[in-house]
């Protein structure tokens, strides 16, 4: 299994290119957040390379001219690794590997880091050791260097290739091997899962770091761990809470992140079941990051990916108490009102055009509009239980108002 790791403050330096599909502007985000990522698995990034390219090189990823400075900043600066924001197929990784002579992460290998570390059952670190080893599999070769028997030819023969093909084997062995522990675990979790019975089942969902487990510790009272860095949830967390007395299922899942490796969403596949499974989605947005659009967009294609876009959706935008609009002067010809000038009344107008009353504004840490927050999970609550229910109907009122006031 997994070892968890703690790991040293390490230099780092990040890696990105401009091409036709990102500009600097969406390099410069990617960028913002591979930091972040970088500081939630224990480095520092020390400095940030762009290079425009409307094709990776196939050998270095980025120019000779640029592979230079790089080169040059980390012997002069003893950066420990270089962290690439795209996927580098195994044979980049190995060329850069070559000429650096530090440690090369790209965005995939830096996720599957913080995940290692976040695993907390046997189950998040069996999930995340299958990706992990689905990862390294082509990138063996990389590893064997020292035997240096890979080439063939006079005076290469021998045990080298051997070695490899072993270690191919050992891997692809354990590979068979974790699937089928995952499918059992599976076939519990699915009948842990049929155990809960007919109860309302509520998915809170979104993008990585927007705020679901402080949510959840909010509504269900209970103590999931939130901190205020990515993926800090990674096993899926159950409460039964009850609002007035109507009782329903909250499951607190996974976060999403843009560009994220399809390995990955394969081996959660059983954690993305919670959301599979769910009668009703609270997609929760972080409003005080200026891309929150882009967020609710791939956290959306992904929904779209698992089969579950047409469940019953309400945005919960979080975090209203942080959100600031950059200022606008009206006397400045230049500048264009955009979206990111909006105050808080403008969104909610602009959201509330688009998706009608399926949107709510909230602060979990501040508790701000947590009453319409329940009131509004009640009522869509009560409409699937009375469709399950319709006998007992009568023992929940239509509206969360008519139990009486309420506490925090």
């Amino acid at each position: 299994m997994i070892e968890k790791k703690d790991h040293v403050f390490e230099k780092s330096v990040l890696v990105g290119i401009i091409n036709k599909s990102q500009n600097l502007e969406k390099v410069n985000e990617y960028l913002d957040e591979l930091e972040f990522l970088t500081y939630t698995a224990g480095g520092e990034v020390f400095k940030r390379f762009v290079q425009r390219m409307d094709v990776p090189n196939p050998k270095t990823f980025i120019g000779s001219g640029k592979m230079e400075e790089v080169v040059a900043y980390v012997k002069s600066n003893k950066i420990s690794s270089v962290i690439f924001d795209d996927e580098l197929t195994p044979a980049q990784q190995k060329n850069i590997e070559k000429a650096l002579k530090c440690k090369i992460l790209d965005r995939t290998g830096l996720i599957l880091d913080i995940f290692a570390q976040r695993a907390q059952t046997s189950y998040a670190r069996t999930q995340v050791e299958l990706a992990q080893y689905e990862y390294l599999l082509p990138r063996l070769a990389g590893l064997w260097t020292h035997l240096e028997r890979q080439r063939g030819g006079i005076g290469m023969r021998g045990p080298g290739e051997t070695e490899i093909e072993t270690d191919r084997r050992i891997v692809r062995d354990r590979i068979a091997l974790l699937k089928k522990k995952l499918l059992k675990i599976d076939k519990q979790m699915e009948t842990q899962r049929s155990n809960r019975g007919a109860l309302v089942r509520v998915a809170l969902v979104g993008y990585t770091n927007v705020g679901k487990s402080t949510l959840m510790n909010v509504i269900s009272k209970s103590e999931v761990f939130a901190e205020n860095k990515l993926f800090a949830t990674l096993d899926t967390t159950v409460r039964k809470v009850v609002l007035g007395n109507l009782p329903f299922l909250l499951s607190d899942t996974v976060g999403f992140i843009r560009k994220l490796p399809t390995q990955l969403v394969e081996s959660f596949k059983s954690t993305l079941d919670e959301v599979r499974e769910a009668d009703l989605l609270l997609h929760v947005v972080d409003i005080s990051h200026a891309n929150f659009e882009d967020h609710i967009a791939s956290v959306e294609k992904i929904l779209e990916e698992i089969k579950c876009s047409d469940k019953p959706t309400i945005i919960v935008f979080n975090k209203i108490d942080q959100y600031t609009a950059e200022p606008y002067d009206e006397e400045d010809l230049t500048t264009t009102y955009e979206p990111k000038h909006f105050s808080l009344e403008e969104w909610k107008k602009t959201w509330y055009n688009q998706v009608g009353d399926r949107v709510l504004f909230i602060s979990a840490i501040e508790k701000e509009n947590m009453e319409e927050f329940r009131k509004r999970v009640y009522s869509e609550v009560r409409k699937i239980h009375v469709t399950r229910f319709p006998y007992n109907n009568f023992l929940y009122p239509e509206h969360l108002d008519q139990y009486g006031p309420l506490g925090d």
